[in-house]
């Protein structure tokens, strides 16, 4: 036999169960016109990508990365790009803890200079280029007396990577390093570490997911690049035409040719996705297992 009170929560339970029959209806209708709204969307992101792969058929593909002017571009982005990513890891990592820790005066400006040329259009990013480092440029003239040339080497080419790139590792430095937890870097402290102690044993791994994402990011960005690179440092086969420069002169000489270095670029792409979405993931685990025992 069931008492009263019993009686009363089967009664609440039954009158209940309707309702959330319908929030699941209502949760499932909403979900499917989700869905469908977004279709259009997704359809024109994807279909680009996939009529790349659909007119690059392996054996072409294989064929031309035995091209002279394949093999060249490819050696020559991966060589400048590589160069870029250490110089933007040799100079962006102080100047993102410096932004990360410290409040000064002119800190705005400069944290505004490093968001410019995400947003700058890469042509006029080549023209600044250009202007400043040219042979007739501001500073460029006085490099020419010294007898360095800048412009349309490939010297050029790291720069204009740099430029466009390095504020994304910046950025996501500087993100890292402002999430680490003062109190720990002050009990290392404490405990008779120094400086670069803290920052060896403490802040670097702590920071290590964001910076490698940031890295990631920044490599990815000064290989793609374009507009800064082609009015800054030329088009120049074997010298400083990169793989989007060669897939640039590709639609008019071999379409073959920009077809096989847009595979290359593709798949580079998603591979850096992949990468940052796990170095992401790894990030957040850590916090989420943190949070949870703290509550």
């Amino acid at each position: 036999m069931l008492n009263q009170p019993q009686i009363r929560v089967a009664e609440t339970r039954m009158q209940a169960r309707p309702q959330v029959v319908r929030d699941r209806r209502g949760r499932r209708s909403q979900k499917t016109g989700l869905a469908l709204m977004s279709l259009p969307l997704v359809l024109f992101l994807a279909l680009p990508l996939l009529a790349i792969l659909l007119r690059t058929p392996p054996g072409m593909l294989l064929t031309n990365l035995k091209q002279p002017a394949v093999v060249q571009a490819i050696g020559l982005s991966f060589a400048t790009t590589t160069i870029t990513t250490l110089l933007t890891i040799l100079l962006g990592t102080p100047l993102a803890y410096l932004l990360a820790r410290h409040n000064f005066r002119g800190r705005s400006l400069i944290d505004t200079l490093i968001d410019a040329p995400i947003v700058l259009p890469p042509a006029v990013a080549g023209v600044g280029l250009l202007l400043a480092f040219g042979r007739r440029g501001i500073w460029g003239s006085y490099l020419d007396e010294l007898g360095l040339t800048i412009a349309f080497t490939q010297a050029a080419v790291v720069l204009a990577q740099l430029f466009v790139s390095a504020p994304l590792y910046i950025k996501a430095a500087t993100t890292g390093f402002m999430s680490v937890d003062r109190e720990l870097e002050q009990a290392a402290a404490l405990d008779g570490a120094s400086g670069w102690q803290v920052f060896k044993l403490i802040t670097a791994p702590l920071t290590f997911p964001a910076l490698c994402g940031g890295v990631v990011m920044a490599w990815a960005r000064a290989l793609g690049e374009f507009g800064a690179t082609i009015i800054f440092a030329g088009n120049l086969p074997g010298r400083t035409q990169t793989m989007p420069l060669a897939i640039y002169i590709g639609f008019e000489l071999d379409l073959s040719v920009a077809l096989t270095l847009s595979v290359i670029l593709l798949g580079c792409s998603f591979g850096v996705l992949m990468i940052t979405k796990a170095l992401l993931k790894r990030q957040i685990a850590p916090e989420e297992v943190s949070i949870a025992h703290g509550a």
